[in-house]
């Protein structure tokens, strides 16, 4: 069994032939897809999503680089948001991206941390989007871990091998996507490498980011097969046990699911 713990099914080309898309995951494996809210304005999409299709379940966040449009929000709005729908099950995307700078920083910061107190409130974990931010994101998470503690998930994680075992250190789950397939990733290889299995994810971020064999091409969470295949080769371990692994994970981060 698979999970793919982050993608964006209400994201063309995938809302376009949905049914067909989850059938082609499901045929290869992946029981359980994991679909993330960017921002409120699609949030009734989401929704709609989830209820149609029972393999699927869903979070509320918004994405920092809608955090410009989003700057007034609250812990308890997010909350009364997730709190629509019981396949709500964690909450984001949020997080930090320095390098596109869509936001301003404050603006993201000030968000991310209403989400966090939200994570807190709830008990249910964040998916966090961190990019050139390594340093902000650290800084925060500790913060409000003193705070209260809270469980996180790092999606598609492309950061440096310091950076990962900091964050492993506070507690943290991260998730590998189709990145660490590609040529050019052999330092997030290696990192991977070395990150324990019982603390990693996988996931598509579909429609972006499909692995190799099939870079370039719109993704799909049937791909994540590709990805499950890389590491558990450069893990050691056999692709069903890598998929059981990362599966529990999951289960250990959200829960059981009906």
């Amino acid at each position: 069994m698979i999970i793919d713990s982050h993608c964006h099914l209400n994201y063309k080309p995938m809302s376009l032939s949905l049914k067909e898309t989850i059938e082609r995951a499901n045929n290869d494996g992946v029981k359980y897809l994991l679909t993330i809210s960017t921002e409120d304005k699609s949030f009734d999409k989401i929704l709609k999503i989830i209820q149609e299709f029972e393999c699927v379940y869903g979070t509320y966040g918004i994405h920092p680089h809608e955090a410009k449009n989003h700057n007034q929000i609250k812990a308890d709005d997010i909350i009364k948001k997730i709190k629509l729908d019981k396949k709500i099950i964690g909450i984001g995307e949020s997080g930090l991206d320095f390098y596109y700078n869509h936001s301003e920083k404050n603006d993201q910061i000030k968000c991310f941390e209403e989400h966090i107190t939200a994570a807190q409130e709830l008990q249910i974990p964040i998916i966090v989007h961190t990019r050139s931010a390594e340093k902000e994101t650290l800084e925060i998470i500790k913060k409000k871990k003193i705070e209260r503690d809270f469980k996180v998930l790092i999606h598609c994680f492309t950061g440096s091998k310091d950076f990962a075992f900091k964050l492993l250190d506070l507690g943290a789950y991260i998730s590998a996507s189709g990145v660490v397939t590609f040529k050019k990733s052999e330092d997030l290889a290696n990192t991977f490498k070395e990150i324990p299995a019982e603390r990693m994810l996988v996931e598509t971020d579909s429609p972006y980011l499909a692995p190799v064999p099939l870079r370039g091409k719109p993704n799909e969470p049937s791909y994540i097969i590709h990805t499950v295949k890389f590491l558990s080769k450069i893990k050691e371990l056999s692709f069903e046990d890598l998929s059981n692994v990362t599966s529990k994970n999951f289960f250990n981060l959200f829960g059981k699911l009906r």
